[in-house]
């Protein structure tokens, strides 16, 4: 029997144009009834290496064709499936541009990063290990992101490398286990595995049962801040502690 792919409710998304590992995560993931929409993205150069520079310019690239494209569908709630385009400006950009993407498509709006501030709001932690293919640029810029949230990164795993915008995604669930394990410490009360073009949601489950802990990524934190919105029971989703938390701080609503 064919498991019921629409009518309950529709989930847009905007990915950048090189990521290969949001959708289908999202896809893995969704619970029935939730149909998946999604407009690509440019704004940052396919050539380069993904940098402060890059991830910012890309942060305040314009959304007016894309997003028209995606208001299309009608979607109940957008995803903004970049973490480290607002990770790199900082927390009131980063509500700013949900606001704007909201008022724009008359959608709950959704921030990668803003899910994961939320995500471990539901797990009332405030102390995190943190990991990510970015440059150490960037997870410095992540890392204070996080703080001004009241979340303090007490330990870190940087890639080593700079990875350009295919390096990322092509990471194998291997090695972001490896990488999550690198970025905890005792002091750790969750592991924070941010970007969402890498495949972390292959390894969530894996990672928590060898550190005894929460692990939270940016497409897993998403969903969960999406289903949240739209009232759905996320119990039904497999990926983690996440999804088996009973509730979760203020933040996304329909009326949010």
């Amino acid at each position: 029997m064919l498991t019921p792919s629409r009518g309950r409710a529709r989930i847009g998304v905007l990915v950048p144009y090189t990521n290969v590992n949001l959708e289908a995560d999202l896809a893995m993931l969704q619970p029935e009834g939730v149909s998946l929409h999604v407009a690509r993205l440019g704004g940052y150069d396919i050539d380069a290496v993904p940098d402060s520079g890059q991830m910012a310019q890309m942060g305040e690239a314009p959304l007016d064709e894309p997003l028209r494209l995606l208001a299309g569908a009608r979607p109940d709630v957008i995803l903004y499936g970049c973490t480290s385009a607002t990770l790199t400006h900082g927390p009131a950009f980063d509500q700013k541009l949900a606001g704007r993407i909201e008022t724009a498509a008359g959608a709950v709006t959704v921030t990668a990063a803003g899910a994961l501030v939320y995500a471990l709001g539901a797990f009332g932690v405030s102390r995190i290990g943190f990991a990510s293919p970015y440059v150490a640029e960037i997870n410095d810029q992540a890392i204070s992101f996080l703080l001004d949230a009241g979340i303090e990164t007490v330990s870190r795993a940087d890639i080593g490398v700079a990875l350009g915008n295919y390096g990322q995604g092509e990471l194998t669930p291997n090695e972001v286990f490896e990488l999550g394990q690198r970025a905890d410490s005792a002091d750790a009360e969750a592991i924070v595995l941010s970007c969402t073009d890498m495949r972390s949601v292959e390894t969530i489950e894996r990672l928590e049962e060898a550190l005894g802990k929460p692990v939270i990524s940016s497409n897993q934190a998403m969903l969960f801040a999406a289903l949240q919105a739209l009232d759905i029971d996320a119990h039904t989703v497999n990926c983690g502690r996440l999804f088996k938390c009973e509730s979760a701080g203020p933040g996304y609503s329909k009326q949010a």
